[in-house]
């Protein structure tokens, strides 16, 4: 394992991750300008899209990638559920509601990450993983309004007259489920995604080969200067006093990918899924959305403070599966499918 964290680490994509921490820490002014930032993550989506798609076109779906799919959808369950029984006695019950949500949901760039490593050795995967990981972002923020909803209902009568919450000095009003589920389906990056799968599977290895040389060839370099601009957020945080978190978020924001993607990794060999795929679903189970969820979670659950989930997610969660969790679970899996 240490010899496969430390591959990990030399990767240059990675270092250049370490920079932007670095250069965020020391507080450079170095910075990516806001519209190349946006055109770097919607990239990604559109890379992740096409490959998954164009590798469904090719190969079909097969038995096995449909226990792959239904494993993620199991997950996607498990581990919010998991996530507010274990947190509800420990913190506020919304703030606990909000960390399940956010959990519950995925990082693309974690599982880009998790693709790039399990390339460099030379270990298979399948594109309906990618199908997997669209399928698994909108449970969890269901399943937080619904509990959200529940937790309202218990409140005292005084409490359950309010029908907003003062956020950063704005009024937000909470968000209805049919109103939440729509905000998730029709979110900018999920519809990038989404669209981007459907047009690979449409027109498969065309696909593949005509766009070839701006979605495989540059797609290492751009993931290059993404992680740099993760890195200098992360950097930043540090010395943010919503970093300051109680210790038990702390640990848990440490500890749940291990505990998760160990899940993930055990319902994996259950399904006899192949060793790329399980390392893919650990990665994806293990890590904690910083983008998408905690944008609609901020109008769906206004009674939760956004510090604590979003620092949870990226600034401890994140580069703890960049940087270690994904050689962690590779490990663990070459244990399991000897």
């Amino acid at each position: 394992m240490l010899e496969a964290a430390a591959r990990n680490l030399l990767d240059p994509a990675i270092l250049f991750f370490v920079l932007g921490v670095v250069a965020g820490l020391i507080r450079s002014n170095l910075e990516l300008p806001q519209p190349v930032t946006k055109f770097l993550s919607l990239y990604l989506l559109v890379a992740i899209g096409l490959k998954g798609g164009t590798t469904l076109a090719v190969e079909g779906l097969s038995t096995s990638g449909a226990l792959a799919v239904l494993a993620a959808l199991i997950m996607a369950i498990l581990v919010p559920i998991l996530t507010f029984l274990m947190l509800r006695r420990l913190v506020d019950p919304f703030n606990a509601v909000a960390v399940a949500g956010t959990y519950g949901s995925v990082s693309a760039v974690t599982f880009i990450a998790a693709q790039q490593f399990l390339t460099k050795n030379g270990i298979p995967f399948g594109g309906h993983m990618a199908v997997a990981m669209v399928l698994m972002e909108t449970p969890a923020i269901i399943l937080a309004v619904m509990l959200a909803s529940v937790l309202r209902a218990k409140t005292a009568p005084a409490a359950q007259s309010l029908s907003a919450a003062v956020v950063q000095d704005e009024v937000i009003p909470a968000l209805s489920l049919r109103r939440t589920i729509y905000e998730a389906v029709a979110y900018g990056g999920h519809v990038l995604l989404v669209g981007s799968l459907i047009i690979g599977v449409l027109a498969g290895a065309q696909a593949q080969e005509q766009l070839k040389p701006l979605f495989a060839d540059l797609f290492k370099g751009i993931l290059a200067f993404f992680l740099l601009d993760m890195g200098l957020v992360v950097g930043r945080q540090f010395g943010e006093k919503e970093f300051r978190l109680e210790h038990v978020l702390t640990a848990f924001a440490l500890i749940a990918p291990m505990v998760y993607g160990s899940l993930a990794l055990l319902l994996a060999r259950a399904f006899s899924l192949a060793q790329g795929d399980a390392v893919l679903l650990a990665a994806l189970s293990a890590s904690a959305s910083y983008i998408v969820v905690p944008a609609i979670l901020r109008y769906a659950v206004p009674e939760a403070r956004p510090g604590i989930y979003f620092t949870m997610a990226l600034g401890l969660t994140f580069p703890f599966n960049i940087i270690a969790g994904i050689p962690l679970y590779h490990a663990i899996s070459e244990l399991m499918w000897r």
